[in-house]
C-alpha cells in the first residue's frame, strides 16, 4: 500500500482498518510523499503542505458556482453575507428594492474554503461590496486579501443580530 499515492482529485486511498498487509502509520508527524513513512525532511514538508493546499483548492471544481440571491448581476452595491446574516440582508435588500434602489444585490456564501470559482467575477461587477458580519470582520479580510477589492465591513459583536433597519441605513450611505 502506498498510502500517500494521490489520484486526480489529490485524494489518497483508504485501507479498511485491520486489513492484513495494508497497515500504515497514522498520527500527527509529517509523512513522506507516496510511501507514508515518517519524514523530517524540510523539502518534503513543504511539498506536502503544497499538496494539501492543492487538494483544498481543487474542491472548488466540485462545488456549485455562486449565484446571486437577489438583485442585478451588476450594480452599485453588493451585500455579501454568510451564515446567520442571511435574513437581515435578504430583507434589507428587498426593502431597498421596494424603495426604488434597484442597483443593490445580495450574495450569500455557502462555501468559504475554498470560495466558489466564480465569486471574484461577481464581486468585480459592483462599485462597492458591503460585508455584514457578527464578528470582527473575518470574511471581509479574506475577501480583501484574495480578490484585491476594498470590501467594506459592517461588524457587530454585541451578542445581538444585525437588524434589517441598520443594514438599510448603511447601504443607503453607500449609494
Amino acid at each position: 500500500l502506498l498510502p500517500y499515492q494521490r489520484d486526480e482529485k489529490l485524494s489518497r486511498p483508504w485501507a479498511i482498518p485491520g486489513t492484513p498487509g495494508l497497515e500504515h502509520r497514522i498520527g500527527g508527524l509529517e509523512k513522506q510523499d507516496i510511501t507514508g513513512n515518517v519524514s523530517y525532511d524540510p523539502d518534503n514538508h513543504q511539498h506536502m503542505i503544497n499538496v494539501r493546499q492543492g487538494k483544498v483548492d481543487k474542491i472548488a471544481e466540485y462545488i456549485p458556482e455562486q449565484k446571486l440571491d437577489s438583485g442585478p448581476a451588476k450594480g452599485k452595491v453588493l451585500v455579501l453575507g454568510w451564515g446567520s446574516t442571511y435574513g437581515s440582508i435578504k430583507s434589507a435588500v428587498a426593502e431597498l428594492h421596494m424603495q426604488g434602489h434597484t442597483s443593490v444585490s445580495h450574495v450569500h456564501l455557502r462555501y468559504i474554503r475554498p470560495f466558489p470559482r466564480n465569486l471574484g467575477e461577481i464581486l468585480k461587477n459592483f462599485d462597492k461590496v458591503l460585508v455584514p458580519e457578527i464578528n470582527n470582520g473575518q470574511l471581509v479580510k479574506i475577501i480583501r486579501d484574495k480578490y484585491f477589492i476594498d470590501a467594506i465591513p459592517h461588524n457587530k459583536v454585541m451578542g445581538i443580530p444585525i437588524t434589517k433597519s441598520e443594514l438599510v441605513e448603511k447601504i443607503k450611505t453607500l449609494l
